[in-house]
């Protein structure tokens, strides 16, 4: 535990320099560098020593949980005694899910796409095949699957798997139509091949193609069917090694399945039709039919239809069967959306997908494929969504997921998450959430109801807000590791449907998307919610528990910045600007007009981008639109995207800035208190004494400022770009990203980051007062001082005054976030008004008064006679005592690369600075001495989407969207990585495996011999032999290792040690035996060309050679 005395700090270095303007610092990026600015009473040192608590021991970074749909899916796969699900994706991860709260996501290595899944039924593995032509066998007898053995193919690509129910043995099919055999337990090739060859008719000329399915029969384990590609089917008897019957026809195969009693078939082709097929009669199927193929009048056969990729014949008991299938739509209807069929006797019903299906499974009563199957539900499988469909009812309602896998429901541009937040407020956003919810689904349980999760330790609320594309907002309750959606705001229900064509339409500064959310504000305490949209607007919520029928008040904002540089052919025509010295805050917009050239046609002026809806609007229980502002454009100039905003309830006030300038707006008297260019906002406080009136000295600024911003293209962020670029347009490459377009202008300084606070706004002020912080991408930092009414009785009736307070502190690189502590190290959350509901039936005096808490923690009501304020920007973080201004500490957090955020946050009853640097590295602070306790390369930007949805939070959380449909959660907390074992779900948990229906003497005896086939004398080392080893290479997994630890110090943990080190050896034996091998041949052929050799010459004279 360290301690810092600032008085000795102080008293040592009275004779020290004070911090430049530069940002200070010695440039060796060395952290806890101290800087004091003057002397120690200068200072406003603390009387008592600082206590900090957090050391490098405290944290730890590891990946918690992720949610969301899987990206890109690839394929599936259902245990159905374990009731889990597996989906695997294209970018080589699985996800298994089972009851809510049971969600596991592991990756492979090789990051090749899952081609299909197969479940060990009830054992707790799961075999993967993949792209790479690798097979895995993943052990989920642990919390985190971990790979126990993988079989890597060398010559031949991977087409098809199957594992019989009970079975230890895989089939294999290949892409040269082979199939082999591995043994599940070894992870090793049976010496048993059956090869294209010997299985299709030696009078075929042409290849059958790869195999493209594999099963067994129900009725005799010892016969398997395998499909060819050409449309070849051949049912394999194992014993004898060759094929029974081969059957043909005229069109590709994409699937194939059994009836139950192992008699009949039935494929579906890429014409669209459905062939069943009898084993007695193998010549041609007994039944043809193109279910969605139109009927010939004169008797020809249907027209073809878009291919059947699969289907499943599914057996019910006291019923017709079930036939589901994907695809086969006719082509004549080229707009209709992708289907899946379900056929029950003659009823065919189609249900309509929103996204193309990718793969699709029926579950069935029982494990056993020999039975009937009495199918209960079908899991479909979509590019972007996972649906069930209930079978058991006639109309077939889908059943509502329990899983958040509709966060991509529109793209997520925006991401906050807060941690250990008012404990009401979940029930609150649940009760009025619960109201939006659907009518129709199946009224049965959801059917994967696998594993096992109980809540952990960890009983903090958690909320994570999620902004979209489409203007929506959605509130997360991420309590204990999971997710669930509580409410959904739709922000643009305050605005006017664009229509197409209108005039008012081409205002609009972004063509699609024009309510996308870009920057969210959320006070829990008061409840306050304030949203910026990507059209120069921002919306402020109440949150009421009764509905309303209300008018959107709405203010709009001119907001441009006076220094325009046009080149125009008469330049004493531009009008002169406004006098500096008239720029006072009131009430109206105090930007000056910008110089533009007018463009063809009327030149916009003082209109929003979009238009609020004028009449009166219902609006249900929830949150409340209070008050719209919008930007609006300025002789002919769009109004730029918004780069910062802050919100306060207690002050009444919200501020947001962009590249031009400042707005603050009172909401509560629904006024516009200062509308202000950045270089205005100095006043005389200027560091650099810029003139905004002269565009020639404006550019010689700017060129001297490029130190000051030099940060690389600042990856979609609200901040400006270095200002390098001499040659300016009059109009801005926008992006179509929720984020600001970057900038290029030598005048413009962005609002980068705003924050409200009780604060000392004058050096050596002797008390606080209400201030706001003001960030810019120059790295200023600006303090205005609010003048608020002094009581609550005219907060209504008195103006806000707004005015600079002459303080300006400087930082390299563009601000990112602010925080305070008091004299003794604590944080000092900003003052909040404790929610009230705006629409209460108790309209008394009472019921009216504002209850405002100004500071917080309690215990900190005493201010002291000083705080510490903290500053961050994208290079580097500050320490200054307030009100002296002294910089007691800096730290050079980057030189090479740029921070994307910055949180002051909450850990183990303490306080941290929380950074996330471009170049990967996730870092954390003391506080407030800017001690490094954590740096960790972690998390490589490969994706300007991590970037936009990085966000810390308290309790050593944060959370980033790892692919455009699901967030990854992490923790930098050890003591959250010590407990994770504990809150995760159990994949697996021990459950009988059904009993066999009993059979019948009859049907034991004529139906087939199923259970006397042993396998393992068949495919087995001493019948079959061993497989090429050329063919397919072994390797270990490291969940064998796992599981060692697990078992460590007792009898199975040896034998598992013993049995690893078997495995290695057998394998060093098997590369010795194959390199003997290899030896032997080329001794044999040596010989052979030597006695050839001999046999040339034998006869020959010397002179003759």
């Amino acid at each position: 535990m360290k301690k810092f005395n600032f008085r000795k700090v102080l008293d040592g270095l009275t004779a020290a320099s004070p911090v430049g303007s530069s940002g200070g610092g010695s440039g060796s990026g060395a952290g806890g560098s101290v800087h004091p600015g003057g002397t120690a009473g200068a200072a406003g040192t603390p009387r008592e020593e600082i206590q900090e608590t957090l050391t490098s021991d405290y944290f730890q970074i590891c990946k918690t949980v992720r949610h969301g749909f899987p990206y890109l899916p690839t394929a599936l796969a259902f245990d159905p005694v374990q009731k889990i699900l597996a989906i695997g994706t294209r970018t080589g991860a699985i996800r298994i899910l089972g009851r809510p709260g049971v969600d596991c996501y592991c990756q492979h290595e090789s990051g090749a796409a899952v081609l299909q899944l197969q479940f060990l039924i009830n054992e707790g593995a799961l075999v993967s095949a993949c792209a790479d032509d690798a097979l895995h066998l993943w052990n989920l007898r642990q919390k985190r699957p971990a790979i126990l053995h993988s079989l890597k193919f060398n010559r031949e690509r991977i087409t098809y798997c199957h594992l019989p129910f009970q079975s230890k043995w895989l089939y294999v099919g290949t892409e040269r139509g082979n199939t082999h055999i591995v043994n599940i337990e070894s992870f090793i090739l049976s010496g048993y091949v059956i090869m294209w060859n010997k299985a299709i008719e030696l009078s075929t000329k042409t290849h059958p193609g790869p195999v493209v399915h594999l099963s067994d029969s129900p009725r005799d384990e010892g016969k398997l069917l395998i499909g060819y590609e050409n449309g070849t089917i051949v049912f394999w008897d194992l014993r004898s090694k060759r094929a029974d019957l081969r059957a043909y026809y005229d069109e590709a195969i994409h699937s194939v399945a059994w009836h139950h009693e192992g008699k009949q078939f039935m494929c579906s082709h890429s014409d669209g039709s459905l062939t069943l097929w009898n084993l007695k009669s193998p010549n041609r199927p007994f039944q043809t039919t193109i279910p969605h193929g139109k009927v010939q009048r004169d008797g020809k056969k249907p027209e073809s239809c878009k291919p059947i990729l699969k289907v499943e014949y599914k057996t019910c008991k006291n019923s017709e069967p079930f036939v589901v299938f994907s695809g086969g739509l006719s082509y004549d209807k080229p707009c209709r959306r992708p289907s899946l069929t379900i056929m029950h006797g003659k009823a065919i019903t189609v249900l309509e997908m929103d996204h193309p299906i990718v793969d699709f499974l029926t579950l069935c009563e029982t494990p056993y494929p020999n039975e009937f199957q009495e199918p209960y539900a079908v899991v479909v499988l979509l590019e972007k969504d996972l649906i069930v469909v209930d079978l058991t009812q006639t109309n077939f309602p889908i059943f509502e997921n329990p899983y958040p896998i509709d966060i991509h429901e529109s793209p997520v541009t925006c991401t906050e998450y807060f941690a250990d937040c008012p404990p009401d407020l979940i029930p609150v956003l649940y009760s009025v959430g619960a109201k939006h919810k659907k009518q129709g689904y199946s009224n049965k349980e959801w059917p994967i109801s696998g594993g096992a999760w109980n809540l952990g330790a960890q009983t903090y609320p958690e909320i994570i807000i999620t902004g979209h594309a489409d203007g929506s907002v959605k509130f997360w309750d991420a309590s204990a590791i999971t997710l669930q959606m509580l409410y959904k705001l739709k922000t643009s229900k305050v605005f006017e449907k664009q229509k197409v064509g209108e005039g008012k339409a081409t205002a609009e500064i972004v063509e699609e998307d024009p309510f996308a959310v870009q920057m969210m504000y959320w006070c829990p305490e008061s409840r306050i919610f304030c949203v910026a949209g990507v059209s120069a607007y921002v919306i402020v919520y109440r949150f009421s528990k009764h509905e309303v029928n209300t008018e959107i008040a709405s203010l709009e904002v001119r907001l441009q910045c006076e220094v325009e540089d046009i080149i125009t052919p008469e330049p004493e025509t531009n009008p002169p600007f406004p006098d500096a010295s008239s720029q006072l805050p009131s009430l109206k917009s105090l930007s000056g007009s910008t110089n533009t050239v007018a463009c063809e046609g009327t030149m916009k002026d003082s209109i929003p981008c979009l238009s609020v809806k004028a009449r009166p609007v219902r609006m249900p229980p929830g949150y409340q639109a209070d008050l719209v502002i919008q930007l609006v454009w300025v002789d002919g100039e769009p109004p730029q995207q918004i780069t910062s905003l802050a919100v306060n309830s207690a002050y009444g006030l919200v501020a947001f800035g962009n590249c031009n300038g400042l707005a603050v707006v009172d909401f509560m008297q629904k006024t516009v208190l200062l509308s202000m260019g950045t270089l205005d906002l100095y006043g005389s406080s200027d560091p650099y004494q810029r003139q905004p009136r002269s565009p020639r000295k404006s550019r010689q600024f700017a060129a001297g400022l490029t130190e000051l911003s030099d940060s690389p293209v600042s990856l979609e962020l609200e901040r400006c770009k270095s200002p390098t670029s001499e040659n300016r347009e009059n109009s801005f490459s926008r992006s179509r990203s929720s984020s600001v377009s970057s900038i290029d202008r030598d005048s413009k300084e962005a609002i980068t980051a705003l924050f409200f606070m009780e604060s000392f706004a004058r050096k050596n002020d002797s008390a606080v007062s209400s201030c706001l912080w003001v960030g810019t991408g120059l790295g200023m930092v600006i303090i205005l001082s609010l003048n608020l009414p002094a009581s609550d009785d005219l907060r209504q009736s008195e103006p806000v005054m707004v005015s600079p307070s002459g303080t300006v502190l400087t930082l390299k690189g563009a601000v990112l976030t602010f925080a305070c502590l008091d004299c003794m190290g604590t944080l000092t959350h900003q003052p909040y008004e404790v929610w009230r509901d705006p629409h209460s039936a108790d309209d008394g005096d009472k019921a009216r008064k504002r209850k405002l808490v100004m500071h917080s923690p309690s215990s900190s009501q005493d201010m002291g006679d000083h705080q510490f304020a903290v500053i961050c920007s994208e290079k580097q973080a500050k320490v200054f005592s307030l009100p002296s201004q002294t910089c007691l500490y800096v730290h050079n957090i980057t030189e090479t690369s740029f921070l994307l955020r910055a949180d002051v946050v909450t850990l183990c009853n303490s306080v941290c600075l929380a950074c996330f640097c471009a170049n990967g590295h996730i870092m954390t602070l003391s506080l407030p001495s800017l001690r490094p306790l954590l740096d960790m390369n972690y998390l490589p930007v490969t994706d300007m989407r991590i970037a936009r949805t990085f966000c810390f939070t308290n309790e050593g959380q944060a959370l980033y969207l790892s692919s455009p449909t699901e967030i990854q959660r992490l923790t930098y907390s050890q003591e959250m990585c010590d407990n994770l074992q504990d809150m995760l779900g159990d994949l697996f948990t021990p459950v009988e495996t059904p009993e066999a229906q009993n059979r019948g003497f009859l049907k034991g005896l004529f139906g087939g011999s199923g259970q006397a086939f042993d396998r393992e004398e068949l495919f087995g080392e001493a019948t079959a032999g061993k497989a090429s080893r050329s063919l397919a290479q072994h390797i270990p997994g490291s969940g064998g290792i796992e599981g060692v630890r697990g078992a460590a110090g007792g009898v199975i943990g040896d034998l598992t040690r013993a049995r690893i080190a078997l495995d290695e050896r057998g394998q060093k034996l098997g590369e010795l035996d194959e390199r003997t091998a290899s030896m032997m041949a080329s001794a044999e052929a040596f010989s052979k060309h030597a006695h050839e050799v001999m046999l040339k010459y034998k006869d020959k004279k010397w002179y003759q050679f």
